[in-house]
Parts: C-alpha cells; sequence; structure tokens
C-alpha cells in the first residue's frame, strides 16, 4: 500500500484546478445540420421501439 505525499497529492489538485481550458471549434452549418439529423432520428428511433413495445404487450 503507497502514501501520497502530501506535496504530490497538492501537485495532482493544483493541476486538476489549473488544467487548461479545451476551446471547441465553432460547429459549421453543415456540422449543425448533421447534429440534428442525427438526433432526430436517435429521437424517433426511441418513440418507434417503444410503440413496438406498447403493442407487443397488448397482444399477449
Amino acid at each position: 500500500m503507497t502514501r501520497d505525499h502530501p506535496a504530490s497529492r497538492a501537485l495532482r489538485e493544483a493541476n486538476k484546478a489549473f488544467k487548461p481550458v479545451e476551446t471547441k471549434k465553432p460547429m459549421t452549418d453543415y456540422a449543425k445540420a448533421q447534429q440534428s439529423h442525427h438526433e432526430n432520428r436517435e429521437r424517433l428511433k426511441a418513440e418507434r421501439l417503444a410503440r413496438e413495445a406498447e403493442q407487443g404487450n397488448r397482444r399477449r
């Protein structure tokens, strides 16, 4: 079992607190449209699966 030295623990915590902020590039119109399309497709898929599961429960 190893023990953390207080100095190394403090150094790790300081590095966590002061780590550089990653900036994201602004999305292009194409990327926004693709993301929107993907999210909409996933939402519709979830709704379809819920409907199919509901119909399967009614038949039984």
